[in-house]
């Protein structure tokens, strides 16, 4: 059998008796199933759950009964060994499904279903793209590629069995429209555009081919119905959308999730399903300038009461809105906030006014206040240094980490400066012993450099730079607008000299 890594997926849609009967029953005859368990699974979103289970196999004969309908989606009948024997669909009209194979089991060949014509078009068509599939692999096991044009050949060979597929394909939808499983198909056809004219420069008009792709790309799918993400194909065109189709930037994410999800029905469970995804995959991805759009979705869903019901916690909601809401700061394009730090060689009046050793926050604050003239007189605001660029580093003389990136920082940051790049480097210690850090920076030659601590413990570096680990880099331009952030040494000099 195969694994569920590599399946045909197979789709089963017929009526096994009367429709007015309550509930469901599938039952399937696999001659040549030894197993004594199997399971009735789902499809959901990017997941896969077990509605049920049939722990009376016996001789082939699989039944799943229940005394409510299945919700309308792709199901899956898998086996004792947790492998897919076939895939079928559900709708309001079909919940009572029998299917016969005297193959094996996963062999798509001897499938059939009792008394559907429907369905057993359906299965043709999957026998269809089966055997073009097999027709094409034993065509490339047939060629030994010596040369350029063997190769070409071979393109042009799954070009034309992929064209047939799609025609197939395309005939179905047409035929079964409004069926379920003819909007599942329809998830499967590119939306391609035929007839390309050329551009000015004579060849074929690469632009309107992109733009019709996009504009079509969704065409015909429900975004009411939450039937729409029980299959095993929405994922995937939903992730391949945001992550190849359009302009990977910010904004023009933003434009588009909010048009798709404009299309949901509020509160349902598909538009929940969207929010989480995309919540989830924002808040964590490592593209720079993406939080923008995680900050995007706490705005303008999650503070209008749309988060109800993602998370069986609710709690969950306010940590995501107290996330958004630190991180909106420090978006890209943002002015930097602002810092009061102590300079290193200051430390010794620090810990003179008994800062290197305080108890808890009201120790802080009562030697703040008592010494609040003086320390005013001391700090070094992020404002108050000028500069075209500013390397904006937070680190820690005892992070492994840090003591392999601060000296490479070092050198690009010399390397700027003999380029004639007007650039500074503020060097903010996450520690408090200024003592230490004073050594370590002369020591390591880093004189030149602003070094720089929270001596007096006001600025709570974590949350507000959103410092969590070191080193943590962020460049700056000469309004304090945040160029870029939370990037890695070797992408340092690219940024400063592509601006």
């Amino acid at each position: 059998m195969k694994k569920v890594t590599f399946v045909l997926l197979i789709f089963i849609l017929t009526p096994y008796f009367a429709y007015t009967q309550a509930g469901y029953e599938i039952i399937a005859n696999l001659n040549k199933s030894n197993d004594t368990i199997a399971y009735l699974t789902y499809y959901q979103f990017d997941k896969t759950f077990i509605k049920d289970t049939c722990f009376t196999a016996k001789n082939g004969k699989i039944i799943f009964k229940g005394k409510s309908k299945l919700d309308t989606g792709i199901y899956s009948i898998v086996s004792q060994q947790k492998t897919i024997y076939f895939d079928f669909f559900v709708d309001e009209q079909n919940q009572k499904l029998e299917f016969n194979n005297e193959k094996e089991p996963d062999n798509i060949q001897g499938l059939f279903a009792l008394n559907s014509p429907s369905q057993s078009n359906f299965i043709d068509y999957l026998k269809f793209v089966s055997k073009q599939n097999i027709n094409f692999i034993n065509y490339k096991n047939s060629v030994i590629l010596k040369d350029k044009k063997d190769t070409l050949l071979l393109v042009e060979k799954q070009k034309e069995i992929e064209k047939e597929i799609t025609i197939y394909e395309k005939d179905f939808y047409t035929k079964n429209k409004s069926s379920f499983i003819g909007n599942v198909v329809n998830f499967k056809i590119e939306k391609i555009l035929e007839n390309v004219p050329n551009a000015s420069n004579g060849r074929p008009d690469s632009l309107m081919v992109y733009n019709y792709y996009k504009k079509h790309y969704w065409d015909n799918v429900n975004f009411k119905a939450n039937e729409t993400m029980r299959n095993p194909f929405f994922f995937n065109k939903l992730k391949k959308y945001f992550e190849t189709v359009i302009v990977q930037n910010p904004d023009s994410i933003l434009v588009e999730l909010d048009r798709i999800l404009e299309k949901t029905e509020k509160g349902s469970d598909l538009k929940k399903t969207l929010l989480a995804h995309f919540i989830n995959y924002y808040e964590t991805s490592k593209i720079m300038g993406f939080d923008k759009v995680f900050v995007h979705l706490s705005d303008a869903y999650l503070k209008k009461g749309e988060g109800a019901g993602i998370y069986k916690d609710e709690t969950v909601i306010d940590s995501i809105i107290k996330r958004a809401d630190l991180l909106k700061p420090l978006l890209v394009g943002s002015v930097a906030p602002e810092l009061y730090l102590i300079q290193a060689k200051d430390f010794a009046v620090i810990n003179k006014m008994g800062f290197n050793d305080v108890k808890d926050s009201t120790d802080v604050t009562n030697k703040y206040y008592a010494n609040v003239d003086e320390i005013n007189k001391m700090f070094l605001t992020l404002q108050s240094v000028t500069s075209d660029y500013i390397i904006l580093v937070f680190w820690d003389v005892d992070c492994g980490h840090c003591q392999t990136e601060i000296p490479k920082l070092l050198t690009v940051y010399n390397d700027l400066i003999k380029q004639g790049k007007n650039v500074k480097v503020i060097s903010v210690y996450t520690m408090h012993d200024g003592e230490k850090f004073l050594n370590y920076t002369i020591k390591n030659g880093l004189t030149n450099w602003t070094n720089v601590y929270d001596g007096v413990y006001i600025n709570n570096l974590i949350t507000k730079y959103d410092v969590y680990s070191t080193p943590v880099i962020y460049i700056l331009d000469s309004k304090k607008k945040i160029l870029a952030k939370k990037i890695g040494v070797e992408q340092v000099k690219d940024i400063i000299n592509f601006k």
